[in-house]
């Protein structure tokens, strides 16, 4: 059962950035996070937004450099990534907060190396 598809992530060098996009099937998803894992770790989320995209949340980590936005009219949900640096390297994946779906997306690898 395919919920969430992830997609935009690549290799990119430490300053740079990249915007991550998800495309959500079936019902529409009030709270959307983006969440991220590396090996060994757990999954964690870096944002969040609610269904209209005026509230909004980030890891410490992610403050200033991310921001998370969604176009409900295409059922998806953006990330975008600014100033890139090489402990944001990890699969991200999209799902609901603060109930995430057992229906995990493949995540998309996100590199940050020079």
């Amino acid at each position: 059962q395919v919920e969430f598809v992830e997609s935009g992530g690549g290799l990119v060098q430490p300053g740079g950035s990249l915007r991550l996009s998800c495309v959500v099937s079936g019902r529409p998803r009030y709270f959307m996070a983006w969440y991220r894992q590396t090996p060994g770790k757990e999954r964690e989320r870096v944002a969040s937004s609610n269904y209209a995209g005026d509230s909004t949340w980030y890891a410490e980590s992610a403050k200033g450099r991310f921001t998370i936005s969604r176009d409900n009219s295409k059922a998806t949900v953006y990330l975008r990534m600014d100033n890139l640096k090489p402990e944001d390297t990890a699969v991200y994946y999209c799902n609901e907060f603060p109930d995430p779906s057992d229906y995990w997306g493949e995540g998309t690898q996100v590199t940050v190396s020079s």
